[in-house]
């Protein structure tokens, strides 16, 4: 039998880092899990349950940022879904879920990302979920059941779409960039951004403005897009989108030396982000 008085203090720490290892494996995988599920399930019910006579049930910071009932009736699936297996969880939605919880892990819920879209049934919107552990975004998922489509992330692990590893486009020089992004819903905001674009535009191969930040960033992180970036953004807009996108290889990022935030959230492949990063930042895309 191991002599305790001559045993490797160090095979311990490595049993014990194993086990912490092994322990968060399963939690990210379990999460991921409920994730791809709640998100499936939300999708089903937007795709097929979407009424003929949808309408606004409801505006929040202007008469265009609107709600409808089917944004309330996804966000209740989803977090009664994920409140049934954990619990313990907290919760950060858009159309108001609010829980601390007690686990460490916390829940952040786009039931509708491109809620206008939706309710002009066009089809680019999604259902995004993350999922944080200590503060930290572990695992993303973004459904886009018009598409056909999900993309999934577990930090370290890389992206997928519908199980297929993405990875974004090689740079172009900026002259030949395909650039996302969005506009707010406050008309002094939606002025200063249009202004941000008329000076961006000529220096560009051109502008997209698809109206779901998570379906942009999942398209950066595939190769469809060469950027995005966007201010005004929420946590449950980006949460997501941001860690599929890390993991597909982009760069993140707000102003010089911050995280993408609701200041500025900007993606790119590193030699691209390096060049937008500062020309958004001298034309002023981070404030009104």
């Amino acid at each position: 039998m191991p002599d305790p008085l001559h045993s490797d203090p160090t095979q311990t720490d490595r049993t014990d880092r194993t086990d912490r290892t092994d322990e968060t494996d399963a939690l990210y995988d379990e999460l991921l899990e409920l994730a791809l599920e709640a998100a499936r399930r939300a999708g089903t019910l937007l795709r097929d349950g979407r009424p003929a006579d949808l309408g606004v049930a409801a505006t929040k910071s202007s008469p265009i940022d609107v709600v409808t009932e089917m944004d309330l009736a996804s966000e209740k699936l989803i977090t009664g879904f994920l409140a049934e297996h954990r619990p313990d969880d907290g919760f950060l939605g858009e159309e108001g879920a609010s829980v601390e919880g007690t686990s460490g892990v916390r829940w952040v819920i786009d039931p509708v990302d491109g809620t206008v879209n939706y309710l002009y049934d066009l089809p680019s919107w999604a259902v995004s979920i993350a999922a944080e552990k200590d503060g930290e975004t572990v695992v993303g998922v973004v459904a886009a059941p018009m598409r056909g489509e999900t993309y999934q992330a577990v930090r370290g692990r890389g992206a997928f779409n519908n199980g297929e590893r993405i990875r974004h486009r090689p740079a172009p020089p900026l002259s030949q960039a395909l650039v996302a992004t969005g506009f707010g819903y406050l008309a002094e905001r939606r002025a200063a951004q249009a202004e941000v674009v008329r000076t961006l535009l000529p220096q560009v191969r051109d502008i997209r403005r698809g109206g779901s930040a998570a379906i942009d960033l999942c398209d950066v992180a595939c190769g469809r897009l060469d950027a995005y970036y966007e201010r005004g953004l929420n946590p449950w807009d980006l949460a997501a989108g941001v860690l599929i996108g890390q993991e597909a290889g982009l760069v993140t990022g707000g102003r010089p030396g911050r995280p993408a935030s609701g200041e500025l959230t900007l993606a790119a492949s590193p030699a691209l982000f390096g060049q937008l990063q500062p020309l958004l930042d001298q034309l002023g895309a981070w404030h009104d």
